[in-house]
């Protein structure tokens, strides 16, 4: 474990990868939120509500390697492009974000160099070690977003990657009904940046699993999607 990144270590053969570019809200240490930034503690602002502990569930009911970020998505955004104007998200709910105003030509490429970068170097280098044929992100979206309520339960997102997307959501409706393509945000948009950077790279299937933030910080119902998820991919 380093700042930049957790990596578990499964099984060659596994038939998934996993990678969780949200994981954390963690800020290393000379960083922290002040004054007005102190609202998005503990949010979706922050980080993935109950992504991280979706991946670990699934990782060991799969034996499965996964690279898990432990910077909060406000100090660099590991799932955007690094000449993303995203990249450094700069307002949240309306307001400014401290953490981001005026940042400086060096502190910028010192985020980039310390843990944009090692994150998605660790990504490569645990799936080159890996025979399993999909990468899949898991991410997780709040349940009410711009004073939207969010019917979607589960979003597979996908740019490229079709039938493989298709297969895995119509096996999830055998269970859940509300799942949707490309819901809340689309892959063919570019939002799966991190999942189809790695896998195309390696010649992997890229998919990212969206979960509600409701549900996903229930420990009944992510024990039953692990369950599900499993079941899938075991026998693809």
């Amino acid at each position: 474990m380093t700042d930049a990144y957790e990596r578990l270590s499964g099984h060659r053969a596994a038939p998934l990868f996993l990678t969780c570019e949200h994981a954390s809200e963690r800020l290393p240490t000379g960083y922290a939120l002040s004054g007005s930034d102190l609202r998005l503690s503990g949010t979706h602002w922050a980080y993935d509500l109950g992504a991280r502990d979706l991946v670990i569930e699934l990782a060991a009911a799969l034996c499965a390697s996964a690279v898990l970020a432990r910077f909060s998505r406000l100090l660099i955004d590991p799932n955007r492009e690094e000449h993303h104007p995203d990249l450094f998200r700069q307002h949240a709910e309306g307001l400014p974000i401290g953490l981001n105003q005026q940042l400086s030509v060096s502190e910028r490429q010192h985020r980039i160099t310390h843990y944009h970068r090692p994150y998605h170097e660790a990504v490569d280098a645990a799936l080159s070690e890996s025979a399993a044929p999909t990468l899949l992100s898991i991410h997780t979206f709040t349940p009410i977003y711009e004073g939207q309520v969010r019917q979607v339960e589960l979003g597979v997102l996908f740019d490229r990657d079709d039938a493989a997307a298709e297969a895995l959501m119509a096996a999830l409706r055998q269970t859940y009904p509300h799942v949707a393509a490309n819901e809340p945000w689309s892959g063919k948009l570019g939002l799966i940046y991190s999942a189809e950077r790695h896998a195309h790279r390696h010649g992997r299937v890229a998919l990212e699993l969206e979960v509600r933030q409701d549900l996903a910080t229930d420990p009944a119902y992510r024990q039953k999607l692990v369950q599900v998820l499993a079941d899938y991919f075991q026998h693809q």
